[in-house]
């Protein structure tokens, strides 16, 4: 009994390539400058040992696991993460993220619990099958460039994107009316991607996670923003 007290702290503690193999096979885009990154950003504090290497426990990887669906699941920016997380640790009785849920169509709640991920990828038969919707209409969605296959397969997005003009599509919008949001979120990346370059051209470490972070809470401020500025001209045009 004494003994395997005894050994439960050197369990325990875990370098950060252990780390790595734990959280891989859930976030396969996971890499060490990417949770090199989070510590630098306070995220996570892993002990050092003598020499200075990391070490992790498994109160550190929850932590680290928590950040990363949070990022994944709920767009949320570090910022949000880390006051949400602060607050755990003063024991403060905080809701889980996301909640409460937007009300949105059913279609698209079952949307947003599948292929956020980019890097999942898709047979056609599987987009088809996934987002419920026939040849036909995955072929305009084509056609207008709302989806694009990345050599035979369809990434992630492909699926959130078709289920949403399929949804949109039971108001009575169609593919065609869409071609304005894909050139609207078109200039809205080419925007973002000019704010970060300075950051991807930076050669230090965690350069790229760091841009990519910067590039996620952009996006988010403008997906809120837009969401707004929507909000408000519906509301005048219903006021009139």
């Amino acid at each position: 009994m004494g003994g395997a007290v005894n050994a439960q702290p050197a369990r325990s503690l875990m370098t950060i390539g252990d780390v790595l193999g734990l959280l891989r096979p859930d976030f396969p885009d996971i890499t060490i400058s990417k949770i090199r990154f989070l510590e630098s950003e306070g995220l996570v504090e892993p002990e050092r040992s003598p020499s200075g290497y990391r070490k992790f426990c498994d109160a550190d990887v929850e932590r680290l696991r928590f950040v990363l669906t949070a990022q994944r699941d709920h767009y949320l920016p570090l910022r949000v993460i880390r006051q949400h997380l602060e607050a755990c640790d003063r024991g403060e009785n905080v809701p889980p993220l996301g909640a409460p849920e937007p009300r949105r169509p059913r279609t698209l709640v079952a949307a947003d619990t599948t292929a956020e991920d980019p890097a999942v990828r898709l047979t056609r038969r599987q987009l088809l099958d996934g987002a419920g919707i026939d040849e036909a209409l995955l072929a305009r969605l084509e056609e207008y460039g709302l989806v694009r296959r990345a050599g035979t397969h369809y990434e992630g997005d492909a699926l959130n994107i078709a289920r949403a003009a399929a949804a949109l599509g039971e108001y009575g919008f169609e593919v065609r009316h869409l071609r304005a949001v894909k050139a609207a979120a078109d200039r809205q990346a080419g925007l973002i991607e000019q704010m970060v370059a300075p950051q991807l051209r930076r050669r230090s470490r965690g350069a790229h996670e760091e841009a990519a972070e910067t590039a996620r809470e952009i996006a988010a401020l403008s997906v809120r923003l837009h969401a707004a500025l929507v909000a408000a001209g519906i509301r005048e045009s219903l006021d009139r």
